[in-house]
């Protein structure tokens, strides 16, 4: 592995991230004379699903998207031993999971410029036909105060306008909407408001607001709303977003692009 990556132009470092199928190293590239992030999936490791459906999709998606609140790929290699090495952008100050962990809840000025930035990746995706299908805070990178979002091995492509329905179960079940809990037919895009919703309260609030530890609880804490401790002093435009974005009904939760208008992202 390490010999390709060489002969690529890729000096290994340490890993930095590790999924079901796949570890992410840093490295530093001699052409772009920076480090980088490696993203190495063995196939030969991998289910046979996941290589056949979830794997090429992604592929086919990262080389498609380009945004600066998006981790950029610089290129996908592949060695004769059946490894795939997805070189990317290196955000080198951690996910927004490990800051929240670290700073506490936060006051609404700064959660407000994490999150805006993560609707502006999620309108372009929509907007690109892509639904991303794993948001949580770990997939939400830091560089500097620049948020870059990662991780499009769920991602599913939706052609503008598509009503296609996914009986699939994606992502983390903390982040998870009720419909896909519930295995109902659902709309992707609507799921991923559901998580941002369930980001934003992380922001706010420093812990999950549903415990997935019980799936028939969490249903019943879904439909009852959450409720944002009163000592955090969080306005009433904010907690009116959340209830909207932790709507239960699908049909009623709002697109992107009517998330994006809601007065509280317009405020500095």
């Amino acid at each position: 592995m390490e010999q390709f990556l060489l002969a690529s132009g890729y000096q290994l470092g340490k890993t930095i991230g590790e999924g079901a199928y796949s570890k992410v190293k840093e490295a530093f590239s001699h052409k772009h004379q920076k480090k980088v992030a490696i993203k190495i999936i063995d196939k030969s490791a991998s289910p046979e699903e996941f290589i056949q459906k979830f794997l090429p999709r992604e592929l086919q998606i990262i080389e498609r998207l380009d945004h600066k609140n998006i981790i950029h790929v610089y290129e996908v290699l592949e060695s004769a031993e059946g490894k795939i090495y997805l070189v990317m952008e290196l955000a080198e100050d951690g996910d927004i999971f490990d800051y929240v962990a670290h700073e506490g809840p936060l006051p609404e000025h700064r959660a407000r410029a994490i999150f805006r930035q993560l609707v502006e990746a999620i309108q372009y995706c929509h907007s690109c036909g892509v639904a991303h299908r794993d948001l949580k805070c770990e997939n939400a990178l830091l560089q500097g105060q620049t948020v870059k979002l990662t991780d499009f091995s769920f991602a599913k492509q939706l052609p503008a306008g598509s009503r296609e329905l996914s009986r699939t179960f994606c992502g983390s079940m903390a982040y998870a909407a009720p419909e896909v809990l519930q295995g109902v037919p659902h709309d992707s895009r609507k799921v991923d408001i559901w998580s941002l919703g369930v980001i934003l309260y992380v922001l706010l609030c420093a812990h999950l607001p549903f415990d997935d530890t019980n799936i028939p609880q969490m249903l019943c804490q879904q439909q009852k709303g959450v409720s944002l401790p009163r000592h955090l002093g969080v306005s009433r435009s904010c907690q009116d977003l959340l209830k909207r974005l932790l709507e239960p009904d699908m049909v009623l939760r709002p697109s992107v692009e009517r998330l994006s208008r809601h007065p509280w992202l317009a405020r500095p």
